[in-house]
């Protein structure tokens, strides 16, 4: 293992176990689509369920983070695992539209509370200096259990949607079992009135909070077309799904083979020059998909923005818990997350808009000019970051 991943505590090691299987059991969702269509589900109807599952990533975050500090780490994850578990069964035994959404929603509700929570358990558990790399072992376990879903995923589907469930739900209760078992959380600052302990209101306060998650969504919502609009762009140039599938495959593989190496050769350099330069590959490897048009060219569009992903994991996490009050970084991560679920939304809406009314230049040029911009906005704001990181340390000691 690279030294870069050396020196981390047991719990942030758990943590990569638990969440490499809870994501070997994301197979649900990738596959719903086939799911409805084959209970005679169609048209509005399955925009309606999935428009229920993405809205399940905006609520789930920000209920996360506020248990998060409310009621501990470990607590809420389990509400969020059991939950996954229990929406995944009702899910699949829903009768009609209207339950399918419900269930829909209270599955992506219930997932999306765990990472706030789980990030910041990790920024409890780790110094400063050592949570970006805490972060991009997480990002790694993420994407080794994305890789074997992958190819898990079809080969269940194949024999029965039933199974997905099952594998879905299965892994929940694992990662829930290893939770309550396995982890210990350390001791936190509770949150009180006068630090804004009853809301979100302590990051709403937050004027350098309120400048960097925009900035973030953007890069974000850049990310998020490689899943949205590369598969209409690959289907768009006549190439058959199979060819998508073998494009994600490149990008686990990337993801999987070169993190802990690039993770361990860029660690010590500072983070937002690290995070501009990623997130210029990432703009840059996007915006090559608007020229590509074979399958060679698809591959190394998704080779740069790859490359790009490897780079910046990590980083902004680290950064919103460098920000984060001691007894407000539930809630700072939850607003993070729910950043993120916001940007896979809007490309999931806008994006798809762009792509298919204004034209697929617009949308692939105008995620470069974004992307770019984000970046050097971002390292506008190094100064600031610097500052109030520094202050923290120096209160700190």
């Amino acid at each position: 293992m690279p030294s870069s991943f050396r020196g981390l505590p047991p719990l942030v090691w758990t943590l990569f176990a638990g969440s490499i299987v809870n994501r070997i059991g994301y197979l649900v969702t990738p596959f719903l689509v086939f799911l409805l269509a084959d209970r005679g589900i169609t048209g509005s109807d399955i925009s309606f369920v999935l428009g229920a599952l993405g809205a399940g990533h905006l609520l789930g975050p920000a209920v996360g983070g506020l248990l998060a500090d409310r009621i501990g780490r470990r607590p809420t994850m389990l509400i969020g695992l059991i939950g996954s578990a229990v929406a995944q069964g009702a899910l699949f035994t829903a009768p009609g539209v209207w339950t399918m959404a419900a269930s829909a929603l209270l599955l992506s509700t219930a997932g999306a509370t765990v990472p706030p929570a789980a990030f910041a358990l990790l920024a409890d558990s780790v110094d400063t200096g050592w949570r970006q790399r805490a972060y991009a072992l997480f990002n790694w376990g993420v994407n080794i259990g994305t890789a074997v879903a992958g190819v898990l995923g079809g080969f269940l589907a194949a024999h029965g949607y039933w199974l997905l469930f099952a594998v879905d739900a299965g892994s929940a209760l694992v990662y829930a079992t290893v939770v309550a078992t396995r982890l210990r959380e350390p001791a936190r600052t509770a949150p009180t009135k006068a630090s804004g302990g009853l809301g979100y209101g302590v990051v709403l306060r937050d004027r350098l909070m309120l400048l960097l998650l925009p900035l973030l969504g953007i890069q974000l919502f850049v990310y998020s077309l490689t899943e949205v609009a590369l598969p209409l762009a690959v289907r768009d140039s006549g190439l058959s799904p199979a060819v998508y599938g073998a494009l994600a495959a490149v990008n686990a593989v990337l993801v999987v083979a070169l993190q802990p190496f690039v993770t361990a050769k860029l660690s010590g350099l500072p983070q937002l020059p690290v995070q501009a330069a990623g997130s210029a590959l990432i703009a840059a490897g996007v915006a090559l998909t608007g020229l590509a048009d074979s399958v060679t060219g698809y591959v190394v569009s998704v080779v740069v923005w790859s490359l790009g992903e490897v780079a910046v994991a990590g980083i902004a996490a680290s950064l919103v818990a460098d920000l984060a009050p001691a007894d407000a970084r539930g809630r700072y991560q939850g607003a993070f997350s729910w950043t993120w679920g916001l940007a896979r939304f809007s490309a999931l809406t806008l994006g798809v808009t762009l792509y298919t009314g204004v034209g697929a230049a617009a949308l692939w040029w105008g995620a470069l000019a974004a992307g770019l911009l984000a970046a050097v906005a971002i390292l506008g704001l190094r100064t600031r970051i610097a500052q109030r990181t520094e202050q923290d340390l120096d209160l700190a000691a």
